[in-house]
């Protein structure tokens, strides 16, 4: 089945030309990335969704985090509702590591709290790519690239069942076992069945619209019919013709490759106490051989232990060294891959790796687990480039690795669907800084706008929030302590007006959709570093891109070579959007939500009817990009916008002369007011 896109908008702006463009550049045979530059708010998700659909590939998109990946699973799923699009992140809301501190003797023991409705999506993710179907979309956060079992085992430990199958009973308890089900002669709940004479009721451990729960029904040694029934009535639902079940776990392992990794691992063990001993390290051989001869029991008994996951290289017969399988492997060998605001995510995959390697080194220093648990490890960063053989690199603010993996060739999009302009770049001194930024919150929260705040330090994004408590301004501070779940509330909070600034460090960057932020706040703007690097100011500017009064105000007492060229790209983006929107004539409008889930980029009247400008029109308020730094700085201007606005009213000029020349007096006047409109933007900017 083929991909299929659902929208009732079409590609705008300079989308069309960028989705061409990806197209062509994937289906260049030598080709491995593809860099997408599209500034904030610019309907990146759109113009993927239609390059996705022409590629027409299986696609693994990867996002840095759980909340981005979950927006972006809803918008795949609106725009391709006859597709497969899974979901595919760690099943863990709460997860301490399992850790050795040498220093102060403290064993931390694994602690976790896992989420059973995330870890079924994981498992129909995977039972979804090995089903054959290549109309499958994986919306995954960098959890995919961790070891999850072996493919072939866990198809191999699927049960197939059809109508009229010859099939013993017997057996197929055996297999349901072997799949990790329970029995249970009790209600029924998630991988657990039940035997009632020639009766099997098996309730899966996903299905596509919740738990589903199977009867399978024997004649003597055939199977006679196949159900879906309601678990707690018993009754029948629906008639199959067929059904697969599949395993309840990821690490999910045939009975043969057990029985060989019982071998492996009591060999291993043996070895590793004869070198504690030979050591005179007495108490890690004996804390060794205790816990592992307990996991092999449980191994070999269930087929399933606490942190079974450390065994993976023996259950899956790898060799020592070689990386673990992963979400990547279940994928056939021509799959895309997309990597969402890739600046973040490339970093976070190549760390991966070596914080997990530090970790566990110790465990296995000091006896609490074998050598092999150092193979149950993320890919590095080399065996992820090697897997991802197709990548398209989404950013608004692409690193050198992107740029240098695409040899250079960068799509860029520029144009929003929305029409709005980049937020004009506003330098201001730091002295009174804060009498100011009171009086330009409460201008823009009087007009209905939300606003972002962001300093360099946690303690001073907790004393700004305190003192805007103090003055009567709603806000909250975000910051890396707040769990997940909490930061997600306080930004519907500022979605639906209960605060109207958010104060914070460095997590404002990175994929907020607020489109009722019309101003972000930046200071010690000119205190160069990680936090304030161009890319940095580039990304918390990008927070007001999605409404049409849209400014980013810098507060800095020196013009840092950072912010000049963070103003200079501003400039330029600004110069081509506002060129463009006057060659439509159309006007700015800032984005909303969508009240079907569907991107907020594309919602509400986005279509291709084009308003007129009028001259009275507000749209580029502020198209002058600084003021003063400091008593004494001269004013930082750059010419690129000027000399384009010189041309536009030369080109207005001209359409206005042609016009008179043939009589159409209407298309004259509205020349004639374009030029007007654009000559007081050029005399505001002088001014100022």
């Amino acid at each position: 089945m083929n991909f299929n896109l659902v929208s009732t908008y079409s590609p705008t702006g300079d989308q069309p030309e960028a989705i061409e463009k990806i197209v062509q550049s994937v289906a260049v045979e030598d080709n491995k990335g593809t860099t997408l530059l599209g500034v904030t708010g610019s309907g990146k998700t759109f113009t993927i969704a239609n390059a996705i659909a022409q590629i027409n590939k299986p696609t693994l998109v990867i996002s840095h985090n759980k909340t981005l990946a979950a927006q972006l699973f809803t918008e795949f799923k609106n725009f391709f509702p006859e597709n497969a699009v899974e979901y595919f992140v760690s099943y863990y809301d709460y997860y301490q590591p399992e850790a050795y501190l040498p220093t102060t003797d403290t064993y931390i023991e694994k602690d976790l709290s896992i989420n059973d409705e995330i870890e079924k999506l994981r498992l129909k993710t995977v039972a979804t790519l090995l089903s054959g179907r290549r109309d499958v979309i994986v919306v995954a956060s960098v959890s995919c690239i961790y070891g999850c079992g072996n493919p072939e085992d866990f198809h191999s430990t699927s049960i197939k069942l059809s109508v009229g199958q010859r099939y013993m009973r017997k057996d197929l308890l055996i297999q349901l076992v072997n799949a990790l089900y329970t029995r249970s002669d009790n209600a029924l709940q998630p991988s657990t069945f039940r035997v009632t004479g020639d009766t099997i009721d098996i309730m899966s451990s996903f299905g596509e619209f919740g738990d589903q729960c199977f009867r399978v029904v024997f004649f003597d040694t055939e199977i006679e019919a196949i159900y879906t029934i309601d678990p707690a009535t018993g009754q029948r639902l629906e008639s199959l013709d067929s059904v697969t079940i599949y395993p309840c776990n990821l690490f999910v392992s045939t009975r043969e490759h057990i029985v060989r990794a019982l071998d492996q691992i009591r060999e291993d063990l043996a070895k590793q106490i004869a070198f504690f001993e030979r050591e005179g390290r007495e108490m890690e051989a004996q804390r060794i051989k205790q816990r592992v001869e307990y996991d092999l029991e449980m191994i070999n008994e269930l087929g399933y232990c606490s942190g079974i996951e450390n065994y993976s290289r023996y259950l899956d017969g790898r060799e020592p060294g070689s990386r673990p399988f992963c979400l990547m492997d279940f994928f056939p060998d021509d799959f895309l891959t997309v990597i969402d605001e890739s600046h973040v995510t490339i970093p976070q995959v190549r760390g991966m790796f070596g914080g997990d390697r530090a970790r566990k080194e110790n465990l296995v220093e000091y006896g609490f687990r074998l050598p092999a648990a150092l193979d149950n490890r993320p890919l590095m960063f080399p065996e992820f480039e090697k897997m991802a053989r197709k990548v398209i690199y989404v950013s608004a603010t692409p690193s050198n690795y992107e740029i240098e993996t695409s040899e250079g060739e960068i799509v860029e999009q520029l144009i929003r669907p929305t029409y709005v302009v980049d937020p004009a770049l506003n330098v201001r001194p730091s002295k009174q800084q804060i009498d100011d930024i009171l009086d330009t919150l409460n201008y823009t929260i009087k007009r209905g706008n939300k606003a972002l705040v962001t300093t360099i330090t946690k303690a001073m994004s907790e004393e700004m929030s305190r003192y805007l408590d103090n003055v009567g301004v709603k806000n909250a501070y975000l910051h890396s302590d707040i769990d997940t779940l909490d930061r997600i509330k306080i930004l519907d909070d500022l979605r639906e007006g209960r605060i109207d600034v958010i104060v914070g460090v460095n997590l404002l960057r990175e994929g907020i959709d607020l489109p009722d932020v019309s101003l972000a706040i930046i200071l010690d703007a000119d205190k160069e570093g990680f936090l304030r690097d161009v890319r940095s100011i580039t990304q918390i500017s990008g927070r007001a891109a999605r409404n049409e009064r849209g400014l980013a105000i810098l507060y800095g007492d020196n013009m840092t070579d950072t912010m000049r060229r963070a103003i200079t790209e501003s400039n330029r983006r600004r110069a081509k959007q506002i060129a463009y929107n006057f060659e439509q004539g159309v006007l700015p409008r800032s984005a909303r939500k969508s009240s079907t889930g569907q991107s907020p980029l594309l919602a509400e009247g986005y279509n291709d009817e084009k308003d007129s400008i009028k001259p009275e029109t507000h749209a580029y308020r502020g198209f002058e990009h600084s003021t003063t730094v400091a008593e004494g700085l001269s004013k930082y201007k750059t010419t690129a916008v000027e000399e384009s606005i010189d041309e536009l009213i030369a080109e207005a000029r001209k359409a206005m002369e042609e016009a008179a020349k043939q009589l159409d007096f209407q298309s004259a006047a509205k020349h004639r007011d374009r030029m007007y409109e654009l000559q007081k933007i050029k005399d505001n900017s002088k001014r100022h």
